[in-house]
Parts: structure tokens; C-alpha cells; sequence
């Protein structure tokens, strides 16, 4: 199974479809916050995709929730903005967060930075700011042989 992983679109809606349409097995579309519109822009075009968000910093007046939990193909994932657990000046509390969920995967955007890393038995992915021309976003392989992160240039 694979997951398109983005963040932080500001507006962007050109380049998010781009990373929609640069990976059409994608099954799952995981938007980490400050870009509720694009998503929802996202969800009604591809309805054949399950398309999830959640509310960042700048995501105002959102109802969407501040973390997702949820399983894919066997594991666990839990996506964040991450303003709410300091993601900026550490990633402990959204670590010990993701940990006592049980989750395998932890996603969270906020900081514009990409970054793969594992710890602990856990897969961590910032995919970075969609936002212009050198934009990133991640993708997340789930297989029989284990979880595979990469970050993506646009």
C-alpha cells in the first residue's frame, strides 16, 4: 500500500495535484495541516482515493481533528500537524505520543523541514512544505517486507 504524504500547502492547490498525479497508486492521501482547502479541493476530485486531513496552525476555524490515528495495512499510523506537541523544538512529546498509540508510523509536518528518521521502532516523516517550486512531499510504501519512507522533490 502506499501513502502520499503532504503538508503545509499554504494555498497550493497547483502543486498538490501535481503530487496526486505523479503517483497514481497512491491509495491513501494524508494532508498534515495548514492547507484544509487543497484537501478538500483533493477529496472531491479524487474520489476514488481515501483522503485524510488534519488542522494545522494556520488552518482557521477547521473542525478537522489535531491527529489522525488510524491502520493501513497492518499498521498503525499517526499523522499531526505537530504545533500542538512542539514539533519545532523537539519531537519527543509527538514520539512518546505516536508510542503510546501503538503506532508503527509517525507523520507530521509544521516545520517545512523533510526529514525521515526511525527511533524507537518507529518511522518518522515530515514530508516537508508542497508549497512552489521546491516543494517536497513523502511517500510512505507499506509492504510484506516492512514500511519503506522517501521525501520527493516536486
Amino acid at each position: 500500500m502506499r501513502i502520499l504524504v503532504v503538508s503545509d500547502t499554504h494555498g497550493d492547490f497547483y502543486s498538490f495535484n501535481r503530487a496526486v498525479l505523479a503517483q497514481p497508486t497512491a491509495e491513501v492521501i494524508i494532508h498534515l495541516g495548514d492547507g484544509e482547502e487543497q484537501a478538500e479541493d483533493i477529496r472531491s476530485i479524487y474520489t476514488n482515493k481515501t483522503v485524510l486531513n488534519v488542522r494545522g496552525n494556520c488552518d482557521w476555524c477547521s473542525s478537522s481533528p489535531l491527529y489522525i490515528l488510524r491502520r493501513f495495512a497492518d499498521k498503525t499510523v499517526f499523522a499531526t500537524h505537530g504545533h500542538e506537541y512542539g514539533v519545532k523544538y523537539s519531537l519527543e512529546t509527538a514520539i512518546k505520543h505516536a508510542l503510546d498509540n501503538s503506532a508503527d508510523i509517525l507523520l507530521y509536518g509544521h516545520t517545512h523541514i523533510p526529514l525521515t528518521d526511525y527511533r524507537d521502532g518507529l518511522y518518522i516523516m515530515n514530508p516537508g512544505s508542497l508549497r512552489g517550486s521546491g516543494g517536497t512531499y513523502g511517500i510512505v510504501d507499506i509492504t510484506n517486507a516492512g514500511i519503506v519512507t522517501n521525501i520527493i522533490k516536486l
